[in-house]
């Protein structure tokens, strides 16, 4: 069967997505976890230890506290606290803090630092794992065992008002609740006034025993204004005062029922200096732990300095707190201070109690647990209070029972952090089966592509794909055979561990089936390979292609950015990468300007644009070996070499001035926006911009970005679009004005600040018309194939349209990225592209280039952290899954999606080869297929490295989700292939 090159190419990517997702459902495991058990079987407490003398205590401790409140501040950061900001904004909690009865903590949260997560950390004490920072945007039932449900389970009454994650987490579980959207991140105000509106009602009433209420207004703040946002200090101050408000009741109810309260101040996760969060940087994981209650006493003088603890301890504290039995998967330890002013047999209890519910979940999870030193100081521990609980019961001295006491008291706590640390270590396991099978497809499909290279870069970029020989072959049957016994094999030994064993037969069968047919072809396409190679040997070469200093580039800097994933430095500052690459790109075209100015044809680069056919009667040979010089070579061995267009005069000059323009244009974006990690936090022209005092400058800067952005789109476009798009544009400025961004020329305050509902959506009417009727040019000239304008004028159009929805979607400060963007495109192709005629596989890659070096030049970065949500609420009043992640995806895929589009434009409108796209869909795949198999192949040998999760994971997310973007852009090559061939 004969397939073009371009849709050869969509299908390995679509295949290739398939392997990558399978690789990512084994590389994120599910968390640890205790033995599957029902509520009904409930293991009772352990027993106090004895020695030779029997001890009555054989049930849980009483509460500790009647009501626990837990305020829990989204985004709080700990400085925002304990801070100079806490002291300003916050003088009631620095009170508490500082001279109150209070202990402080700084809580850290481990990565992936958002909401779900975090929750789910707070309630079960357990760590989740990565892949629920894709599921915290629509939280599933949490079935492990926690807090709520235990409190839920022993007939207390729980309260909650704020983050619908909660009752999507706990549905059932809330006497009584009132959610709001976390995800709504334009506001700020209605989804706090929504939480305190209930408290007058609720703190008057004492029907109830646990009170949650989670504040979401700090964040989207955050989101919008970032962390130096004069809306934060009022925000803090609202804060302050819910807590002085909720503070105040517990106190006047402790006076009547003389039972001790608890109130819990604290937050999910930090904040990044960009707003956001996600990653693991100190302002994203050290948060506030303010427990305040009328039982921690202090004495005058007393100053309590914030201790270090993790974000899990939380959940054995609550329990203990409430009376009741530790999370079963909890791995966090017994906050001490909270029970250190009870009695000493208490606080034994309670320690043995939380060392006891850590070594069994050890026990379940790691093997070789006797050897683990924290159960064997758990032993010695229990031995020692067995003799402590004898001397104890036999009246000894007390002098003598406290230091035994005390040095117990160490024992245990000592015991509890090894036990922490040994089960955060063993964290989760990974799916090795699932992994290694996804790596397997992925590396076939990266092979296929690699030895379809001389026939898919062909001049008729077709390729002979059997379909049939692969399936009926030996080889195939032999392979299935052998993939279904190891099936088999494994899901005897491993279980219910492994993805692909819990899958029915039929589909895992169609993965073994796939495994092996991939396999065939890649044995086929290399027989056909050496096969060439011999004849190629025994023909005499007929002419020889010269392989350019650009075309070395290209290959260099490709293989170099694949070495350096392997380094966690180079992934986090991977920006640099890029920026080196371009830069250097830019200067390799300087060279080639200057050659094709000043000498002349001869010494031009040997390119052809408008390369013609092949001969009629070339050998096989032949063209494999013209094919075949470069992977990142196509049509340079024609009938000859197609003359360089040399300018002259002006041009001339606007030629050799293009490199050094567009190196200009880089190093200004450079300084536009700071990203990665070493120097995230240092200021930039994007601080200045956004900061209060500057919103005149960002207003005039945004204006003129906007009419730079009409001028550069509108040249193409038909009258209709032009005016849609004048309109658009317009918009879009009245959007950013009406959320308060940037200001009206005839309204210099921010009295009447709305959510822009009105005007994005007035905007979107605008993108999806410009995007309509570039639609119906395209489906006009498939009609009438001889109609090449409509196809130009189609793609040129669904191009402006996506300019349109970037500009609505990008912050006011990043439009100046969006205006060089089209600048940098207009530059090379009206003085580098068109007249050096470079190569379709050439112009391809440095598009993908220039596409992921604008990604870095947003802000982007491999960290969660950059990822800016808010524009997935852009227009809307509610949220909305699908639109929210699709806004959010093209906002943060811009870069890359309008280069892509950008490239389909200009090899459907420059060239006169029906193979151009069809070269460019398959170049495209293999340079973004290259990545993403090798950074699978490191991440599969780093799984233990140190940075695993906090820079290694998040970028393998970027990895998936970029390839699923280049699937996306390959089909539309594709289709514009099919309707170019048919013109």
């Amino acid at each position: 069967m004969r397939l073009g090159s371009g849709a050869f190419a969509a299908c390995c990517v679509v295949i290739e997505v398939l392997g990558v997702a399978l690789f990512l459902r084994g590389f994120f495991p599910a968390p640890i976890c205790f033995s599957s058990r029902t509520e009904n079987e409930a293991e009772p407490p352990a027993p106090e230890p004895s020695s030779g003398a029997s001890s009555n205590w054989t049930k849980l401790p009483p509460p500790l506290f009647s009501k626990i409140v837990i305020v829990l501040i989204d985004g709080l950061r700990d400085d925002f606290v304990f801070g100079s900001k806490g002291v300003k904004f916050m003088p009631y909690t620095t009170y508490l803090v500082e001279k109150g009865p209070s202990h402080s903590f700084v809580a850290e949260a481990k990565p992936p630092t958002v909401t779900m997560p975090r929750i789910k950390a707070l309630m079960t004490g357990s760590l989740p794992g990565f892949i629920d920072v894709v599921r915290n945007l629509n939280s599933p039932t949490l079935l492990e065992d926690s807090v709520i449900s235990r409190a839920r389970a022993a007939g207390k009454r729980i309260v909650f008002y704020g983050d619908e994650t909660w009752v999507k987490l706990f549905p059932k579980h809330f006497v009584e609740y009132d959610g709001t959207t976390s995800f709504f991140v334009s506001d700020y105000t209605e989804v706090d006034d929504n939480v305190t509106r209930h408290l007058d009602k609720v703190l008057k009433r004492r029907d109830w025993d646990m009170l949650i209420l989670h504040y979401l207004g700090l964040d989207h703040i955050g989101h919008i204004s970032g962390p130096s946002s004069p809306l934060i200090g009022h925000k803090l101050s609202e804060m302050d005062g819910v807590l002085m408000k909720v503070h105040t009741s517990l106190l006047s109810e402790e006076r009547e029922t003389l039972v001790p309260n608890l109130l819990v101040l604290c937050a999910d996760h930090g904040m990044a200096e960009t707003g956001g969060h996600g990653a693991s940087s100190p302002e994203e994981v050290n948060t506030p732990l303010v427990l305040i209650s009328s039982a921690f006493g202090r004495k005058h003088g007393d100053i309590r300095h914030p201790k270090h603890v993790q974000q899990t301890d939380l959940a054995a504290t609550l329990s203990i707190g409430l009376g009741l039995p530790i999370p079963e998967n909890s791995v966090g330890s017994l906050l001490f201070p909270v029970v250190e002013g009870k009695p000493m047999r208490e606080q034994l209890r309670f320690l043995h109690l939380n060392t006891v519910q850590l070594s069994k979940l050890l026990q379940e999870n790691v093997p070789s647990y006797k050897k683990d030193p924290g159960f064997e100081q758990f032993k010695v521990s229990e031995r020692l209070h067995g003799n402590w609980i004898r001397l104890y019961l036999e009246e000894s001295s007390s002098e003598v029972l406290f230091n035994l006491g005390s040095k117990l008291r160490r024992q245990y706590l000592d015991a509890l952090r090894t036990l922490s640390l040994s089960l955060s270590r063993q964290m989760a396991q990974y799916d090795v089966y699932s992994m290694v099978v996804g790596t397997v497809v992925v590396l076939e499909v990266l092979t296929l592509l690699l030895l379809s290279v001389p026939q898919a870069l062909s001049s008729k970029a077709e390729l002979d794909v059997p379909l049939l020989s692969p399936v009926f072959s030996l080889l195939f049957y032999l392979v299935l055979l052998v993939l279904s016994a190891l099936h088999v094999i494994v899901c005897t030994s491993a279980g219910s561990q492994c993805y692909l064993c819990s899958l029915s037969w039929p589909a895992a069968g169609g993965v073994m089936v796939l495994i092996s047919t991939l396999l065939c072809a890649v044995t086929s396409a290399l027989a056909k390979t050496l096969a060439r190679g011999k004849l190629l040997s025994q023909t005499p070469a007929r002419s020889s292609s010269r392989r350019s200093e650009l075309d070395l580039l290209i290959l260099l800097g490709t293989v170099g950015h694949v070495l350096s994933l392997g380094a966690s430095s180079f992934i986090e500052e991977e920006h640099q990468t890029w920026y080196f690459l371009v830069n250097t790109l830019c200067l390799a075209l300087c060279r080639e300007v200057c050659r094709s100015c000043f000498l002349g044809d001869d010494c031009g680069p040997q390119h052809g644009l408008h390369a013609e056919e092949e001969p009629e009667g070339a050998t096989p040979a032949l063209q494999a070996k013209r094919a075949g010089c470069s992977v990142l070579e196509l049509d340079t061995v024609s009938k000859g070499p197609s003359p360089v267009e040399v300018p002259s005069g002006c041009e001339r000059w606007m030629v050799l001035a293009s490199p050094w323009l567009v190196l200009t244009c880089c190093r200004l974006l450079r300084s536009l926006n700071q990203t990665g990690v070493q120097w995230a936090h240092r200021p930039d022209l994007g601080h200045w911009l956004t900061s209060s005092d500057h919103k005149a400058e960002l207003s005039v800067l945004a204006a003129l970005s906007l009419i730079m952005i009409f001028a550069l789109v509108q040249r193409r476009c038909s009258p209709a679009s032009k005016v849609a798009m004048a309109f658009g544009l317009l918009g879009v400025y009245c959007y950013r004005a009406a959320i308060g961004n940037v200001l009206f020329p005839w309204q210099q305050d921010n009295k009447d600040i709305s959510k822009g509902i009105t005007e994005a959506r007035f905007v979107y009417v605008f993108v999806l018309g410009i995007l309509f009727t570039g639609t119906k040019d395209l489906l006009k000239s498939q009609v009438i194939p001889t109609d090449s304008a409509a196809r130009t004028l189609g793609l040129w159009e669904v191009y402006s349209g996506l300019v349109l929805l970037a500009a609505l979607l990008f912050r006011p400060h990043n439009l100046p990225v969006l205006v060089l963007s089209l600048l940098v495109q207009a530059i090379l192709t009206t003085f580098v592209w068109r007249p050096l005629r470079h190569d379709a596989a050439e112009i391809t890659v440095m598009h993908y280039w220039f596409g992921q070096a604008f990604f870095y030049f947003q802000g982007n970065s491999n960290s969660i952290t950059t990822v800016d949500i808010s524009a997935g609420f852009v227009g809307l009043d509610t949220y909305m899954e699908i639109p929210a992640v699709f806004l959010t995806a093209f906002a943060t895929y811009a870069g890359p999606v309008l280069w892509a589009s950008h490239l389909v434009n200009f090899l459907s409108s420059e060239t006169n080869s029906s193979s151009a796209l069809s070269h460019a869909c398959f170049c495209y795949a293999l340079v973004c297929s290259f990545p993403v198999s090798a950074y699978i192949i490191l991440v599969t040998s780093l799984r233990y490295h140190l940075f695993i999760w906090s820079v290694f994971s998040p970028k393998l997310l970027y990895e998936g989700m970029h390839l699923l973007v280049t699937a996306a852009v390959c089909v539309f090559f594709t289709a514009m292939d099919r309707t170019n061939t048919k013109s």
